[in-house]
């Protein structure tokens, strides 16, 4: 791995440059955080255990047809991806009433849509990455409609492909956070993550949560839920 300083640090990854312009490696932490990163924490293993999920999911994703940034697993701990451009706009798209947007709008909890729900955040932790609509993208140049309107067309294909692919696994997918990149040629990709830290899973019998909800709410069990969802997305059915 390159051992020069990140070129970014987030809250869960680190981003390195490598002798290749066009490719990156990222590096997976351990760490967790909560409420805008007001409550952190970590576990060991946490960073592995994201790293595999993600290695697992995304060349299946590609093989449906949505592109992603994904280019291989180095290391427990690292891939090596295409070199993107983030757009600074993230997708959220909801199955099922849970979290911030059940408080937001008086929805019951576990309530499930008659439909997806597709939103956007303004990917910024300074500002607590907050809710937007595409005119507020638009007006300050986050993106493009054609931007816009490709994002939201794989954030869709993205659920379609997961929801059963979780479905047979005994998992509920509720909701769950996007990012997306663009190529030095402007072709939109998926980039980012697909784990516990960016998905709500909900056991499909017990309604036992196996995400990052169970740091968030003090729940415990966080190292043991995370092992349990990279042993069902591994599996095969």
């Amino acid at each position: 791995m390159n051992s020069s300083a990140p070129l970014y640090e987030g809250k869960a990854k680190k981003v390195f440059a490598t002798e290749n312009p066009a490719e990156y490696i990222v590096q997976y932490k351990d760490d967790a955080t909560a409420f805008n990163a007001q409550k952190r924490g970590e576990w060991a293993g946490k960073g592995a255990t994201n790293n595999a999920i993600t290695a697992h999911l995304f060349p299946l994703l590609e093989a449906a047809g949505i592109p992603t940034h994904f280019i291989e697993q180095l290391s427990d701990t690292e891939q090596r991806v295409k070199a993107v451009t983030i757009v600074p706009v993230e997708v959220i798209v909801r199955n099922i009433a849970a979290g911030s947007f059940s408080k937001r709008l008086g929805v019951e909890e576990g309530e499930k849509l008659s439909r997806p729900v597709v939103e956007y955040c303004y990917k910024s932790d300074a500002l607590g990455d907050p809710l937007i609509n595409t005119d507020t993208a638009l007006a300050l140049g986050w993106a493009s409609e054609e931007d816009l309107t490709r994002i939201r067309e794989l954030a869709l294909k993205v659920r379609d492909f997961l929801v059963p692919y979780f479905e047979k696994r005994g998992v509920t997918l509720v909701d769950f956070k996007l990012e997306f990149g663009k190529l030095p040629g402007g072709e939109i990709v998926l980039a980012d993550e697909i784990s516990p830290d960016t998905c709500r899973f909900w056991d499909a019998q017990t309604g036992e949560k196996l995400d990052k909800d169970r740091f968030r709410r003090d729940l415990g069990g966080e190292a043991e839920a995370y092992a349990e969802m990279l042993r069902r997305v591994t599996s095969e059915v």
